[in-house]
């Protein structure tokens, strides 16, 4: 099953999903909504199975965590991935690589470039494998709001993006 553009219809989902498998990172419906209002391009699901949040963003330290945003940068210079989540039965499948893959792609189109992230822990070798690398944000409060084990990787985007 292909991913597609997430929908408001979808909401309950991800909502379900986020609460599954990210229960020490919980955020407010009104944080997905927000999300996908602003950047509907960059919200996808995998039906049952997961789904994918990201944004434009500007600078390198991404809003806390549980924060809505109410707009985005009016220039951004790269995409925030905020949330990639897969239930377990699709891990392993390629799908997270895949929609990181065409999310890139489309960053890339926009003229964005970088992508960073807050890697969770346990997760960073899996976004050093796409190409993420660790990175020196300045202390504040996104990087506290997803706690001390929680690593900001970034990687530069070309034309040539995965």
């Amino acid at each position: 099953m292909p991913w597609r553009p997430m929908t408001a219809a979808d909401l309950p989902d991800v909502l379900a999903l986020a609460d599954r498998l990210h229960p020490g990172y919980p955020e407010s419906p009104a944080v997905f909504a927000d999300r996908l209002a602003l950047a509907p391009g960059f919200c996808r699901m995998l039906p049952g199975l997961g789904y994918a949040i990201a944004h434009p963003w500007a600078g390198q330290a991404p809003p806390p965590l549980d924060t809505v945003l109410g707009i985005l940068p009016a220039a951004p210079d790269r995409l925030h991935l905020h949330d990639i989540a897969l239930h377990p039965e699709a891990r392993g499948t390629g799908q997270a690589a895949a929609v990181v893959a065409a999310l890139l792609a489309d960053a890339t189109a926009l003229g964005l470039g970088h992508a960073g992230l807050l890697a969770l822990p346990g997760k960073a070798d899996y976004w050093a494998r796409l190409g993420f690398r660790p990175a020196a944000w300045p202390p504040g409060p996104a990087l506290a709001s997803y706690g001390p084990d929680a690593l900001p990787m970034e990687r530069a985007l070309s034309r040539s993006a995965p």
